[in-house]
């Protein structure tokens, strides 16, 4: 019964915390912005107030595949925020500014996120191979293996979570101090910044969830073959 518990709750909470994003951006991107920028030029604006006119703006496809891409020194909206004058549109566009100006400060935690990629990319990768291995070879050894790979990409996305906390705060204080947002509008802006948060705080604690669990399996393994 334990168990069955545990597996709803890694699976429900992720889906709650995209029920929460998706209701908060369905309503608020239908509430126009009273500055009536489009998201494109919010993010333009903040990026120059800051000094950032190398960094671009441009549109791309999908929905909600917003980003900001350190490489390229690059922000990238979704079209319909890119052209929409809502809210959610200036919430997100400045919240993606965020991370840019993040990247010209050398935020410690986004520096310390980006050398944290490979190992938590190549993590990701091997790590459940070497763990569903250990577990059904009873081999505690490539298990242990498996969660210390586990453990990279559990770290990067714990780290992630200040990275975007820090971005949003970011964004509410350059939306509100350039008044692209008035007083009335703050805490419609803050829910959708919030609710986006909250998928990376359901992903991480599931993350450190299925950690522990394969711990606590890995301990009473250890024990068995002692």
């Amino acid at each position: 019964m334990t168990t069955l518990i545990y597996f709803a709750l890694i699976i429900l909470v992720p889906l709650w915390a995209q029920f929460k994003v998706k209701r908060a951006y369905a309503k608020y991107s239908k509430v126009a912005a009273s500055s009536h920028m489009p998201g494109a030029e919010v993010a333009r604006k903040i990026l120059d107030s800051n000094g950032l006119y190398h960094v671009g703006v441009e549109e791309t496809r999908g929905h909600l595949t917003d980003h900001y891409d350190p490489r390229v020194k690059t922000v990238r909206l979704s079209s319909e925020n890119y052209h929409g004058h809502s809210v959610a549109a200036a919430a997100i566009a400045a919240h993606e500014v965020g991370h840019a100006i993040q990247d010209d400060q050398n935020y410690a935690f986004l520096r310390f996120r980006h050398a944290l990629v490979p190992v938590a990319n190549l993590g990701s990768n091997l790590s459940w191979i070497l763990i569903m291995v250990g577990i059904f070879a009873q081999i505690s050894g490539l298990l242990l293996l498996g969660i210390v790979f586990m453990a990279a990409a559990v770290v990067f996305q714990v780290v992630t979570l200040p990275v975007e906390f820090n971005a949003s705060n970011r964004a509410m204080d350059q939306v509100v101090s350039m008044g692209i947002i008035r007083n009335d509008e703050e805490r419609e802006t803050k829910r959708v910044l919030d609710a986006a948060a909250l998928t990376y705080v359901a992903a991480a604690a599931v993350a450190v969830l299925e950690l522990v669990r394969l711990v606590l399996i890995y301990t009473g393994m250890a024990r068995s073959e002692d």
